[in-house]
């Protein structure tokens, strides 16, 4: 049998109480003026055949029987019978309908469509039970079922149902030749057609992005943007960069997310990935689509810009690089007329009968000017001499008071100009004589960026300058463009330091819990998004609130580490910090919703040492309600439940965590069932029993395992031993790497009683592959 045509990926699955269909299933290659349908074609023969269609399942790896029903022309017990005319070798199904199940119905009706396939010989290419499966002869009268196979049936329906996806189908047809008593009981080998997903599924809907609130993001990525799209199923999406010349494809990338960052199927909100090339001169424009995992279909793509980033942020480098005037410029040479030029007397049109009867205000007489100009002569002269006597040039400064606010074409005073040079001097001059004006803020002047002077010592990491700025009394609590202060920037900087410096005054001290940055995070949150152990440290030593959230969503500093994959992160947060381990963002998921989603296993065992529980139910619904659906089909479903971490675990190594992490641990003198692995499923209970290891150095074989980073979280753990164990087992550790670290620190206890265990198992040709926890649980049991 050839299928000619299948069937259109998306169809509307209808529940009883809606009604027939409104039009039958459509073929792939349907129009809107043209119409086709599923078509099969029965090769090398002419005359007369009978084509049955079923449906079954689409995602299990042998196809089994679906729940739910065809309906239409010729159907009847939820299959469609058609018979070929001897003249045709094909045959159309113009008029076939699905209709859905209710929740509550599948395994009762999952039963009756084994029994009746199994009756009138049409499981074949179906996988039932072995037992049934191997009965696959021709059928010239229905089978009669005995007992012993109605329960295998029963039996095997009630599983088979947990595990069915109601949103998606396949046609299979099986084609039946004449016997030599006139029935079709001759089968030929079935065909399946492609998926057909119910349009109402996530999975089913064309994808589409409806709006995005940025377009263009920097060469280093890690923007955050919020896409508005079409339906889509959280755990099967992804937001695909790319770039293609005329060569084809130069360039992709995945932006960043979890499922967690999926919203009720239309957001979407993802972190833009890096660009090929950092260097990059001029903004180059790429696109970005939606891109299905199951079956790689993707959306009609949107352009996205990506722009060279900004080395000097800040602008210190560019105006450290400015050039300055000679200091002749400043000398005074060829005035002349010193300190009166200019001033002009009534012989040279100066006075004020000169003017005539213009109005307006008169000018200044000349003996007032040159009174002015005799007092500055005098300070000045005055000024030169107290320095001459004492060396201080703020007795040189203590006359330009007046032009303390002055500022240059980027908005720096002369405070600002001191602390981008360095000059540390200068600035403790100035900050003496700006402390002596009376209502003045240059302290605290802006310059075109929105500096201040302390935000640029902070940027520049000069703690003199800091403590200067701060004791002449700049407020530490101005934000700059960014809504940054000081503390916000202190944090974010690599080598550590400045906070514990800024923190050892009493104002900022206070102020540690009040800081929220404009984008809502605390210095915490950027210690951790700029990865800044030292100041993570350093501000939990000063009491930062640990559990503070940040206004987007809800994170704590918890889930940014773990957002960031970060273990030490985390680990600090955790031990250091006491950060409570199920801290819940505005969508009620924890830390390890997050670490499962992003398939994280290191995250997720240091979070389960740490007491993280597994079954946690955030807000976003396990699955949906059908809008359309009969009132029958939503008392079945009642309620919804919310997405646990179990739910969400993306790869097997992050559900194996879970669920030994999960078990209750044995008693220490009780040598419990070992777990069945490849390698030591031989491994008998029983020789085990009594061999234990009396003391154990687990922090070195942590370190030998490459797991001493983990130390500190693995005191967490009611049971160290095995927790050391899972880590090694989820990173991909060896039996043979176990081996060599228990030789390297020296365990030789340990080390006799798991080569032995190896051997008695006849499990010494498998040591490379990997370990499980626990088998070697054993090996480490204390008593």
């Amino acid at each position: 049998v050839l299928l000619l045509c299948g069937s259109e990926r998306g169809f509307r699955f209808r529940y009883g109480c809606e009604g027939p269909s409104h039009g039958g299933l459509p073929g792939a290659s349907s129009e809107k003026n043209r119409k086709t349908y599923p078509t099969v074609k029965v090769c090398n023969y002419q005359g007369p055949a009978r084509v049955v269609v079923q449906l079954v399942t689409a995602l299990t790896s042998l196809p089994q029987l679906h729940a739910h029903s065809l309906v239409g022309k010729q159907c009847d017990k939820g299959i469609c019978i058609a018979d070929l005319q001897p003249k045709d070798s094909t045959i159309s199904f113009p008029n076939l309908g699905i209709l859905h199940v209710t929740k509550k119905n599948v395994a009762k009706t999952l039963e009756e469509r084994m029994i009746e396939a199994f009756r009138m010989g049409y499981n074949c290419g179906v996988a039932i039970h072995h037992e049934i499966d191997s009965l696959q002869g021709e059928v010239r009268v229905p089978r009669e079922l005995t007992d012993h196979q109605r329960n295998v049936i029963s039996t095997t329906a009630a599983l088979q149902a947990k595990e069915m996806d109601l949103s998606v189908v396949r046609l299979m047809f099986t084609a039946f030749l004449p016997d030599s008593d006139g029935g079709f009981s001759r089968r030929l080998e079935p065909v399946v057609s492609e998926p057909i997903y119910d349009s109402k599924a996530p999975n089913a809907s064309n994808l589409k992005i409806v709006r995005m609130d940025r377009t263009a993001g920097c060469v280093t990525g890690g923007e955050e943007v919020y896409l508005l799209c079409d339906k889509v199923q959280k755990d099967d999406i992804q937001v695909r960069f790319y770039e293609e010349d005329d060569a084809g494809l130069t360039w992709e990338a995945l932006g960043d997310f979890s499922p967690t960052d999926v919203h009720r199927q239309f957001a979407i909100v993802f972190k833009t990935p890096k660009y090929r090339d950092q260097n990059l001169q001029k903004p180059t424009s790429v696109f970005v689509q939606l891109k299905r995992k199951s079956d790689n279909e993707t959306s009609e793509p949107k352009p996205f810009t990506y722009h060279p980033q900004i080395i000097d942020k800040e602008e210190v480098q560019r105006k450290r690089q400015k050039t300055l005037p000679n200091f002749q410029d400043f000398s005074g040479h060829g005035g002349g007329g010193g300190l009166y030029r200019g001033g002009g007397g009534p012989a040279a049109g100066g006075g004020p009968g000169s003017a005539g009867g213009g109005g307006g205000i008169s000018p200044r007489p000349p003996d007032f000017r040159r009174f002015s100009l005799l007092q500055v002569t005098s300070q000045q002269m005055e000024a030169l001499f107290q320095y001459s006597v004492t060396g201080d040039s703020a007795y040189l400064l203590a006359p330009q008071r007046p032009l303390m606010t002055a500022q240059d074409e980027d908005g720096d005073t002369g405070l600002h100009l001191a602390v981008l040079h360095n000059q540390q001097a200068a600035l403790r001059s100035l900050t003496q004589i700006v402390s002596l004006l009376p209502g003045e803020e240059v302290l605290n002047m802006r310059n075109h960026l929105y500096q201040t002077p302390l935000h640029l010592a902070v940027i520049t990491q000069q703690r003199e300058a800091v403590e200067a700025l701060l004791l002449a009394g700049a407020d530490p609590t101005l934000t700059d463009r960014h809504g940054n202060t000081a503390l916000h920037l202190a944090s974010q900087q690599e080598g550590g330091g400045m906070v514990q410096f800024l923190l050892k005054h009493k104002e900022l001290k206070v102020l540690v819990h009040l800081l929220p940055r404009l984008p809502g995070l605390c210095p915490i949150h950027l210690a951790i998004l700029s990865n800044r152990l030292s100041s993570v440290r350093e501000l939990l030593e000063c009491g930062a609130d640990v559990e503070a959230q940040e206004r987007s969503c809800g994170r704590t500093a918890l889930h940014l580490a773990t957002e960031a994959d970060n273990v030490s992160l985390a680990g600090c947060l955790l031990l250091e910090g006491s950060a409570k381990v199920d801290c819940c963002t505005f969508n009620g998921s924890t830390p390890l919703h997050i670490a499962a989603g992003r398939g994280s296993a290191k995250l997720t065992a240091l979070l389960m040492a740490a007491g993280a529980d597994p079954h946690k139910e955030n807000f976003e619904p396990l699955f949906f309600r059908e809008e359309e659906s009969c009132d029958e089909e939503e008392e079945d479903e009642g309620y919804v439940p919310g997405m646990t971490p179990l739910n969400m675990a993306t790869t097997s190594q992050v559900k194996t965590v879970q669920i030994y992490m999960n078990f209750t641990e044995p008693e220490p003198h009780v040598a419990a069932v070992v777990v069945q692995t490849e390698n030591m499923s031989k491994l008998q209970a029983d020789y085990l029993k009594g061999s234990v290891v009396g003391c154990i150095n687990k922090h070195n074989l942590a370190h030998s395992l490459g797991l001493g980073i983990l130390n500190s979280a693995f005191r967490l753990s009611p049971s160290p031993a095995k927790t050391l164990l899972d880590s090694y087992e989820v990173s991909g550790g060896t039996v043979r790497d176990l081996l060599a670290g228990l030789r390297s620190v020296g365990d030789c206890k340990a080390l006799s009683v798991l080569v032995e265990a190896l051997h008695q198992s006849d499990a010494v040709e498998t040591q490379t592959k990997n370990v499980t926890a626990g088998t070697c649980l054993y090996v480490f049991i204390t008593s």
